[in-house]
Protein backbone atom coordinates (compact mmCIF):
# COMPACT_ATOMS: atom_id res chain seq x y z
CA UNK A 1 0.00 0.00 0.00
CA UNK A 2 0.65 3.10 -0.66
CA UNK A 3 0.54 7.22 0.29
CA UNK A 4 -0.28 9.01 -2.93
CA UNK A 5 0.20 12.78 -3.66
CA UNK A 6 -1.91 13.74 -6.88
CA UNK A 7 -2.25 17.31 -7.83
CA UNK A 8 -5.60 17.82 -7.77
CA UNK A 9 -6.03 20.42 -10.77
CA UNK A 10 -4.95 18.09 -12.97
CA UNK A 11 -4.79 14.93 -11.80
CA UNK A 12 -1.04 14.17 -11.91
CA UNK A 13 0.43 12.09 -9.41
CA UNK A 14 3.36 14.06 -8.06
CA UNK A 15 4.65 11.34 -5.32
CA UNK A 16 4.15 8.42 -4.06
CA UNK A 17 5.32 7.09 -0.39
CA UNK A 18 5.21 2.98 0.83
CA UNK A 19 3.09 2.84 3.97
CA UNK A 20 5.20 1.88 7.34
CA UNK A 21 5.28 -1.74 8.22
CA UNK A 22 3.61 -3.31 11.25
CA UNK A 23 6.89 -3.48 12.44
CA UNK A 24 8.58 -0.09 11.45
CA UNK A 25 5.31 1.38 13.68
CA UNK A 26 5.58 -0.74 16.68
CA UNK A 27 9.22 0.61 16.93
CA UNK A 28 8.06 3.72 16.61
CA UNK A 29 6.17 3.23 19.62
CA UNK A 30 8.41 1.91 21.80
CA UNK A 31 11.06 4.86 20.64
CA UNK A 32 8.30 7.08 21.66
CA UNK A 33 7.43 5.28 24.95
CA UNK A 34 11.06 6.10 25.81
CA UNK A 35 11.33 9.71 24.78
CA UNK A 36 8.09 10.78 26.68
CA UNK A 37 10.45 10.13 30.03
CA UNK A 38 12.66 12.23 28.95
CA UNK A 39 10.45 15.12 27.27
CA UNK A 40 8.15 15.14 29.83
CA UNK A 41 11.03 15.90 32.69
CA UNK A 42 12.95 18.64 30.33
CA UNK A 43 12.51 22.29 31.67
CA UNK A 44 9.05 23.67 30.28
CA UNK A 45 11.13 26.90 28.68
CA UNK A 46 13.23 24.13 26.93
CA UNK A 47 10.46 22.87 25.39
CA UNK A 48 9.07 26.32 24.43
CA UNK A 49 12.69 27.08 22.60
CA UNK A 50 12.22 24.27 20.55
CA UNK A 51 8.54 25.02 19.55
CA UNK A 52 9.08 28.74 18.91
CA UNK A 53 12.04 27.71 16.24
CA UNK A 54 10.10 25.25 14.58
CA UNK A 55 6.76 28.79 14.37
CA UNK A 56 10.17 30.47 13.01
CA UNK A 57 10.81 27.85 10.54
CA UNK A 58 7.49 27.88 9.28
CA UNK A 59 7.76 31.15 8.49
CA UNK A 60 10.88 31.38 7.03
CA UNK A 61 9.67 27.97 4.97
CA UNK A 62 6.25 29.50 3.70
CA UNK A 63 6.58 29.99 0.24
CA UNK A 64 7.70 25.98 0.29
CA UNK A 65 5.36 24.59 2.32
CA UNK A 66 2.07 26.78 0.92
CA UNK A 67 3.04 25.73 -2.34
CA UNK A 68 3.22 21.81 -1.50
CA UNK A 69 -0.49 22.31 0.06
CA UNK A 70 -1.31 23.52 -3.08
CA UNK A 71 -0.08 21.11 -5.49
CA UNK A 72 -1.39 18.32 -2.90
CA UNK A 73 -5.14 19.26 -1.80
CA UNK A 74 -5.59 22.38 -4.46
CA UNK A 75 -6.03 24.91 -1.86
CA UNK A 76 -5.37 28.59 -3.56
CA UNK A 77 -2.09 29.81 -2.85
CA UNK A 78 -3.07 32.59 -1.01
CA UNK A 79 -4.99 30.74 1.29
CA UNK A 80 -1.74 28.11 1.95
CA UNK A 81 0.10 30.87 2.96
CA UNK A 82 -2.42 32.27 5.11
CA UNK A 83 -2.15 28.72 6.60
CA UNK A 84 1.27 28.56 6.98
CA UNK A 85 1.06 31.87 9.03
CA UNK A 86 -1.59 30.69 11.54
CA UNK A 87 0.11 27.36 11.98
CA UNK A 88 3.03 29.54 13.29
CA UNK A 89 1.06 31.72 15.35
CA UNK A 90 -0.78 28.39 17.21
CA UNK A 91 2.84 26.84 18.51
CA UNK A 92 3.93 30.47 19.16
CA UNK A 93 0.84 30.85 21.24
CA UNK A 94 1.46 27.91 23.12
CA UNK A 95 5.57 28.14 23.45
CA UNK A 96 4.63 31.77 25.11
CA UNK A 97 1.86 30.55 27.07
CA UNK A 98 1.63 26.67 27.67
CA UNK A 99 3.93 27.70 31.27
CA UNK A 100 0.92 29.79 32.62
CA UNK A 101 -1.74 27.12 31.81
CA UNK A 102 0.22 24.19 33.25
CA UNK A 103 1.62 26.30 36.55
CA UNK A 104 -0.43 24.92 39.42
CA UNK A 105 -3.76 26.18 40.48
CA UNK A 106 -5.01 27.22 43.78
CA UNK A 107 -8.53 25.11 44.34
CA UNK A 108 -10.55 26.78 46.83
CA UNK A 109 -11.89 24.09 49.35
CA UNK A 110 -13.65 23.94 52.85
CA UNK A 111 -11.74 21.18 53.71
CA UNK A 112 -7.79 23.17 52.69
CA UNK A 113 -5.10 23.93 51.07
CA UNK A 114 -5.58 22.68 47.90
CA UNK A 115 -4.37 22.93 44.12
CA UNK A 116 -4.39 21.53 40.49
CA UNK A 117 -1.42 20.83 39.33
CA UNK A 118 -0.85 19.46 35.24
CA UNK A 119 1.33 16.50 34.23
CA UNK A 120 1.08 15.05 30.81
CA UNK A 121 -0.24 11.42 29.92
CA UNK A 122 2.56 9.96 27.64
CA UNK A 123 2.10 8.56 24.08
CA UNK A 124 -0.77 10.12 22.31
CA UNK A 125 -2.04 9.09 18.59
CA UNK A 126 -3.65 11.92 16.44
CA UNK A 127 -5.06 11.07 13.41
CA UNK A 128 -5.59 14.27 10.62
CA UNK A 129 -7.13 14.88 7.23
CA UNK A 130 -6.23 16.42 4.54
CA UNK A 131 -8.14 19.91 3.87
CA UNK A 132 -6.00 21.61 6.50
CA UNK A 133 -2.55 19.75 6.25
CA UNK A 134 -0.74 21.93 8.49
CA UNK A 135 -2.86 23.73 10.59
CA UNK A 136 -4.80 20.67 11.50
CA UNK A 137 -1.36 19.18 13.19
CA UNK A 138 0.01 22.78 14.52
CA UNK A 139 -3.16 22.64 16.84
CA UNK A 140 -2.34 19.41 18.23
CA UNK A 141 1.11 19.60 18.29
CA UNK A 142 1.28 23.24 19.98
CA UNK A 143 -0.19 22.58 23.21
CA UNK A 144 0.42 18.77 23.71
CA UNK A 145 4.04 18.67 22.37
CA UNK A 146 4.12 22.24 25.38
CA UNK A 147 2.81 19.98 28.20
CA UNK A 148 5.14 17.12 27.63
CA UNK A 149 3.38 14.38 25.80
CA UNK A 150 4.99 12.70 22.87
CA UNK A 151 2.79 11.63 19.87
CA UNK A 152 2.49 9.54 16.60
CA UNK A 153 0.79 11.28 13.85
CA UNK A 154 -1.06 9.75 11.60
CA UNK A 155 -2.09 12.37 8.64
CA UNK A 156 -4.11 11.67 5.76
CA UNK A 157 -2.72 9.52 2.70
CA UNK A 158 -3.43 12.76 0.10
CA UNK A 159 -1.05 15.29 1.64
CA UNK A 160 2.10 13.19 2.29
CA UNK A 161 4.44 15.61 1.60
CA UNK A 162 3.13 18.41 3.38
CA UNK A 163 3.50 15.89 6.25
CA UNK A 164 6.80 15.03 5.94
CA UNK A 165 7.44 18.76 5.60
CA UNK A 166 6.07 19.51 8.72
CA UNK A 167 7.93 16.71 10.69
CA UNK A 168 11.22 17.79 8.95
CA UNK A 169 10.64 21.53 10.33
CA UNK A 170 9.94 20.29 14.10
CA UNK A 171 13.34 18.35 13.65
CA UNK A 172 15.18 21.14 12.37
CA UNK A 173 13.99 22.87 15.30
CA UNK A 174 15.15 20.35 17.93
CA UNK A 175 12.16 18.06 18.80
CA UNK A 176 14.14 15.03 19.79
CA UNK A 177 13.80 11.48 17.67
CA UNK A 178 10.25 9.68 19.25
CA UNK A 179 9.11 12.86 20.56
CA UNK A 180 6.55 13.47 16.90
CA UNK A 181 6.67 10.61 14.80
CA UNK A 182 4.97 10.99 10.91
CA UNK A 183 3.61 7.55 10.45
CA UNK A 184 2.38 6.48 7.14
CA UNK A 185 -0.37 3.43 8.27
CA UNK A 186 -3.68 1.82 7.43
CA UNK A 187 -6.94 2.13 9.17
CA UNK A 188 -6.03 -1.24 10.74
CA UNK A 189 -2.71 -0.30 11.60
CA UNK A 190 -4.09 2.37 13.74
CA UNK A 191 -6.96 0.61 14.98
CA UNK A 192 -3.99 -1.98 16.10
CA UNK A 193 -2.06 1.19 18.00
CA UNK A 194 -5.38 2.25 20.12
CA UNK A 195 -5.52 -0.95 21.67
CA UNK A 196 -1.59 -0.87 22.88
CA UNK A 197 -1.04 0.09 26.36
CA UNK A 198 1.50 2.25 25.67
CA UNK A 199 -0.79 4.52 23.84
CA UNK A 200 -2.55 6.78 26.61
CA UNK A 201 -4.79 8.84 24.25
CA UNK A 202 -6.30 9.74 20.86
CA UNK A 203 -7.38 12.41 18.64
CA UNK A 204 -9.04 12.38 15.38
CA UNK A 205 -10.60 15.42 13.04
CA UNK A 206 -12.12 13.37 10.66
CA UNK A 207 -15.64 12.30 9.23
CA UNK A 208 -18.36 11.12 11.12
CA UNK A 209 -17.64 7.38 9.91
CA UNK A 210 -13.99 7.34 11.09
CA UNK A 211 -15.51 9.54 14.62
CA UNK A 212 -17.53 6.38 15.43
CA UNK A 213 -15.44 3.51 14.74
CA UNK A 214 -12.24 5.17 16.21
CA UNK A 215 -14.30 6.92 19.28
CA UNK A 216 -15.63 2.90 19.62
CA UNK A 217 -12.19 1.73 19.79
CA UNK A 218 -11.07 4.35 21.99
CA UNK A 219 -14.12 3.58 24.81
CA UNK A 220 -13.42 -0.01 24.65
CA UNK A 221 -9.94 0.45 26.04
CA UNK A 222 -10.92 3.24 28.66
CA UNK A 223 -8.94 5.77 26.73
CA UNK A 224 -9.32 9.53 26.57
CA UNK A 225 -10.57 10.70 23.04
CA UNK A 226 -11.58 14.23 20.99
CA UNK A 227 -13.22 13.76 17.87
CA UNK A 228 -13.57 17.12 15.72
CA UNK A 229 -15.94 15.49 13.25
CA UNK A 230 -18.14 16.65 10.08
CA UNK A 231 -20.30 19.76 10.06
CA UNK A 232 -23.09 21.63 8.44
CA UNK A 233 -22.80 24.93 10.13
CA UNK A 234 -25.87 27.18 9.78
CA UNK A 235 -25.19 31.12 8.40
CA UNK A 236 -28.58 32.64 9.58
CA UNK A 237 -28.79 35.94 8.12
CA UNK A 238 -31.78 37.87 9.88
CA UNK A 239 -34.48 40.85 8.38
CA UNK A 240 -31.99 43.60 9.35
CA UNK A 241 -29.05 42.02 8.12
CA UNK A 242 -25.91 44.47 6.04
CA UNK A 243 -26.86 42.70 2.73
CA UNK A 244 -23.52 43.91 1.15
CA UNK A 245 -21.61 42.52 4.14
CA UNK A 246 -23.72 39.74 4.53
CA UNK A 247 -23.07 38.54 0.86
CA UNK A 248 -19.69 39.26 1.20
CA UNK A 249 -19.53 37.12 4.08
CA UNK A 250 -21.37 33.94 2.63
CA UNK A 251 -19.39 33.47 -0.24
CA UNK A 252 -16.11 33.70 1.86
CA UNK A 253 -17.78 31.34 4.30
CA UNK A 254 -19.13 28.81 1.86
CA UNK A 255 -16.31 29.01 -0.94
CA UNK A 256 -13.52 29.60 1.11
CA UNK A 257 -10.52 26.46 0.66
CA UNK A 258 -13.05 25.55 -2.10
CA UNK A 259 -15.74 24.90 -0.09
CA UNK A 260 -13.85 21.90 2.24
CA UNK A 261 -14.04 23.62 5.77
CA UNK A 262 -15.28 21.55 8.51
CA UNK A 263 -16.69 25.06 9.83
CA UNK A 264 -17.55 26.42 6.46
CA UNK A 265 -20.55 27.99 5.74
CA UNK A 266 -23.05 25.48 4.60
CA UNK A 267 -27.27 26.13 5.70
CA UNK A 268 -27.90 29.55 4.53
CA UNK A 269 -31.01 30.09 6.66
CA UNK A 270 -32.72 33.48 5.08
CA UNK A 271 -35.84 35.02 6.99
CA UNK A 272 -38.35 34.99 4.17
CA UNK A 273 -38.48 39.14 4.12
CA UNK A 274 -35.22 39.51 3.26
CA UNK A 275 -34.54 36.48 0.77
CA UNK A 276 -35.78 38.15 -2.33
CA UNK A 277 -32.92 40.72 -1.73
CA UNK A 278 -30.20 38.16 -0.45
CA UNK A 279 -30.37 35.47 -3.19
CA UNK A 280 -30.20 37.55 -6.81
CA UNK A 281 -26.67 39.14 -4.53
CA UNK A 282 -25.70 35.82 -3.55
CA UNK A 283 -26.30 33.84 -6.73
CA UNK A 284 -24.50 36.52 -8.83
CA UNK A 285 -21.54 36.98 -6.05
CA UNK A 286 -20.58 33.10 -6.77
CA UNK A 287 -20.95 33.42 -10.65
CA UNK A 288 -18.20 35.92 -10.47
CA UNK A 289 -16.32 33.17 -8.89
CA UNK A 290 -12.96 32.15 -11.17
CA UNK A 291 -12.16 28.49 -11.60
CA UNK A 292 -8.82 27.64 -12.70
CA UNK A 293 -5.12 26.77 -11.66
CA UNK A 294 -4.99 27.13 -7.86
CA UNK A 295 -1.53 28.68 -7.93
CA UNK A 296 -2.63 31.66 -10.34
CA UNK A 297 -3.48 34.12 -7.55
CA UNK A 298 -5.76 35.70 -9.56
CA UNK A 299 -8.23 32.39 -9.04
CA UNK A 300 -11.04 32.73 -6.61
CA UNK A 301 -12.18 28.96 -6.50
CA UNK A 302 -9.99 25.51 -6.59
CA UNK A 303 -10.45 22.02 -7.34
CA UNK A 304 -11.85 19.71 -4.80
CA UNK A 305 -9.20 17.44 -3.27
CA UNK A 306 -9.52 14.47 -5.31
CA UNK A 307 -11.96 13.37 -8.19
CA UNK A 308 -12.78 10.68 -4.92
CA UNK A 309 -14.60 14.27 -3.53
CA UNK A 310 -15.62 15.21 -6.80
CA UNK A 311 -17.69 12.13 -7.77
CA UNK A 312 -18.87 12.24 -4.43
CA UNK A 313 -20.85 15.43 -3.93
CA UNK A 314 -22.01 15.01 -7.71
CA UNK A 315 -23.37 11.96 -6.40
CA UNK A 316 -25.28 14.23 -3.51
CA UNK A 317 -26.15 17.00 -5.49
CA UNK A 318 -27.96 14.42 -8.02
CA UNK A 319 -29.60 12.40 -5.17
CA UNK A 320 -30.72 15.87 -4.10
CA UNK A 321 -32.39 16.67 -7.23
CA UNK A 322 -33.90 13.64 -7.55
CA UNK A 323 -35.63 14.19 -4.31
CA UNK A 324 -37.33 17.88 -5.36
CA UNK A 325 -34.61 19.76 -4.76
CA UNK A 326 -33.85 22.92 -7.46
CA UNK A 327 -30.34 24.04 -8.63
CA UNK A 328 -30.22 27.51 -8.58
CA UNK A 329 -26.26 27.60 -10.16
CA UNK A 330 -23.88 25.30 -10.69
CA UNK A 331 -24.77 21.45 -10.33
CA UNK A 332 -21.90 20.06 -12.70
CA UNK A 333 -18.24 19.50 -12.91
CA UNK A 334 -16.45 21.95 -14.57
CA UNK A 335 -14.32 20.93 -17.58
CA UNK A 336 -12.66 17.64 -18.29
CA UNK A 337 -9.21 17.77 -16.10
CA UNK A 338 -9.37 17.99 -12.69
CA UNK A 339 -11.65 17.64 -9.93
CA UNK A 340 -13.22 21.13 -10.58
CA UNK A 341 -16.79 21.49 -9.81
CA UNK A 342 -19.43 24.55 -10.67
CA UNK A 343 -19.88 26.85 -7.57
CA UNK A 344 -23.64 25.46 -6.91
CA UNK A 345 -26.36 26.64 -5.49
CA UNK A 346 -29.34 24.41 -4.25
CA UNK A 347 -32.95 25.53 -3.10
CA UNK A 348 -35.99 23.39 -2.18
CA UNK A 349 -34.82 20.89 0.54
CA UNK A 350 -37.46 19.86 2.22
CA UNK A 351 -36.52 17.36 5.59
CA UNK A 352 -37.35 14.24 3.59
CA UNK A 353 -34.60 14.91 1.64
CA UNK A 354 -31.70 13.32 2.51
CA UNK A 355 -29.47 16.33 1.85
CA UNK A 356 -31.55 18.00 4.46
CA UNK A 357 -29.09 16.88 7.23
CA UNK A 358 -25.91 15.92 5.04
CA UNK A 359 -22.55 17.46 4.95
CA UNK A 360 -21.67 18.67 1.74
CA UNK A 361 -18.17 18.88 1.76
CA UNK A 362 -17.38 21.34 -1.35
CA UNK A 363 -18.90 24.25 -3.42
CA UNK A 364 -22.33 23.68 -2.33
CA UNK A 365 -24.82 26.12 -0.72
CA UNK A 366 -27.94 24.89 0.79
CA UNK A 367 -30.79 27.25 0.58
CA UNK A 368 -33.48 27.03 3.92
CA UNK A 369 -36.48 29.72 4.29
CA UNK A 370 -37.02 31.29 7.87
CA UNK A 371 -40.75 32.71 8.58
CA UNK A 372 -38.98 34.48 11.08
CA UNK A 373 -35.98 34.01 13.59
CA UNK A 374 -38.11 31.67 15.47
CA UNK A 375 -38.15 29.16 12.57
CA UNK A 376 -34.38 30.31 11.19
CA UNK A 377 -33.40 28.94 14.97
CA UNK A 378 -35.41 25.74 14.77
CA UNK A 379 -34.30 25.25 11.44
CA UNK A 380 -30.35 25.62 12.44
CA UNK A 381 -31.12 23.00 15.18
CA UNK A 382 -32.50 20.39 12.92
CA UNK A 383 -29.35 18.86 11.88
CA UNK A 384 -27.43 15.88 13.52
CA UNK A 385 -24.48 18.21 13.69
CA UNK A 386 -23.18 20.89 15.91
CA UNK A 387 -19.82 22.57 15.26
CA UNK A 388 -20.07 25.87 14.19
CA UNK A 389 -22.20 28.39 12.95
CA UNK A 390 -22.82 32.65 12.44
CA UNK A 391 -25.59 34.64 13.05
CA UNK A 392 -26.12 38.23 10.65
CA UNK A 393 -27.78 41.47 12.11
CA UNK A 394 -26.85 44.97 12.62
CA UNK A 395 -28.41 44.66 16.06
CA UNK A 396 -25.49 42.86 17.71
CA UNK A 397 -27.17 42.12 21.22
CA UNK A 398 -30.02 40.84 19.07
CA UNK A 399 -27.53 38.48 17.24
CA UNK A 400 -26.27 37.62 20.31
CA UNK A 401 -29.55 36.34 21.56
CA UNK A 402 -29.93 34.30 18.38
CA UNK A 403 -26.20 32.71 19.02
CA UNK A 404 -26.89 31.93 22.88
CA UNK A 405 -30.02 29.54 21.75
CA UNK A 406 -28.38 27.84 18.65
CA UNK A 407 -26.71 24.30 19.46
CA UNK A 408 -23.59 24.09 18.31
CA UNK A 409 -20.04 24.33 19.66
CA UNK A 410 -19.04 27.82 17.94
CA UNK A 411 -21.46 30.64 17.06
CA UNK A 412 -19.91 34.01 15.16
CA UNK A 413 -21.34 37.04 14.72
CA UNK A 414 -21.56 38.90 11.73
CA UNK A 415 -18.57 36.27 10.58
CA UNK A 416 -18.47 33.12 8.61
CA UNK A 417 -15.91 31.58 10.95
CA UNK A 418 -12.67 32.66 12.31
CA UNK A 419 -10.08 30.15 14.34
CA UNK A 420 -7.00 31.55 16.89
CA UNK A 421 -4.99 30.06 19.06
CA UNK A 422 -6.25 31.58 21.75
CA UNK A 423 -10.06 30.26 20.90
CA UNK A 424 -11.42 26.99 21.68
CA UNK A 425 -12.35 24.85 19.11
CA UNK A 426 -14.63 21.88 19.08
CA UNK A 427 -18.77 21.15 18.72
CA UNK A 428 -21.12 19.18 19.62
CA UNK A 429 -23.42 16.31 18.41
CA UNK A 430 -22.61 14.54 15.44
CA UNK A 431 -19.60 16.33 15.58
CA UNK A 432 -17.55 15.29 17.80
CA UNK A 433 -16.58 16.25 21.25
CA UNK A 434 -13.68 17.80 23.11
CA UNK A 435 -12.02 21.43 22.50
CA UNK A 436 -8.48 22.58 20.38
CA UNK A 437 -6.56 25.29 21.21
CA UNK A 438 -6.21 28.08 24.08
CA UNK A 439 -6.07 26.46 27.55
CA UNK A 440 -9.13 24.16 27.09
CA UNK A 441 -7.15 22.09 24.12
CA UNK A 442 -4.09 21.59 26.26
CA UNK A 443 -6.18 20.53 29.14
CA UNK A 444 -7.93 17.70 27.05
CA UNK A 445 -4.64 15.69 27.14
CA UNK A 446 -2.67 16.30 30.39
CA UNK A 447 -3.90 14.48 34.07
CA UNK A 448 -5.26 17.50 36.36
CA UNK A 449 -4.31 16.11 39.59
CA UNK A 450 -5.59 17.15 43.11
CA UNK A 451 -3.42 17.63 45.73
CA UNK A 452 -4.94 18.30 49.18
CA UNK A 453 -3.60 19.37 52.65
CA UNK A 454 -6.71 18.96 54.69
CA UNK A 455 -7.48 20.39 57.92
CA UNK A 456 -9.16 18.15 59.59
CA UNK A 457 -7.50 17.52 63.01
CA UNK A 458 -4.98 14.76 63.08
Amino acid sequence: MSYSSVNPATGEVLKTFIEHTDQEMMDALATADKAFVSWAARPIEERAKIISRAAQLLLERKSELAKLATLEMGKRIAESHGEVELSAAILQYFADHAGGFLAPKPFKSAMGDAHLEFSPLGVLLSIQPWNYPYYQLARFVGPHLMSGNVMLLKHAPGVPQCAVAFDKALKDAGVPVGVYTNLFLSNDQSGALIDDPRVKAIALTGSERAGTALASRAGKNLKKSTMELGGSDAFIVLDDADLDHTVAMAILGRFGNNGQTCIGAKRFIVVESILDKFLPRFVAAAKELKLGDPLDESVTLGPLSSDAALQLILRQINDATSHGAKVLLGGHRAGTVGAFLEPTILTGLTPDNPAYRQEFFGPVALIFPAKDEAEAIAIANDSPFGLGGSVYSKDIERAKRVASRVETGMVFINYPDVSWPDLPFGGIKRSGYGKELSNLGLEEFVNKKLVLVPNIPA
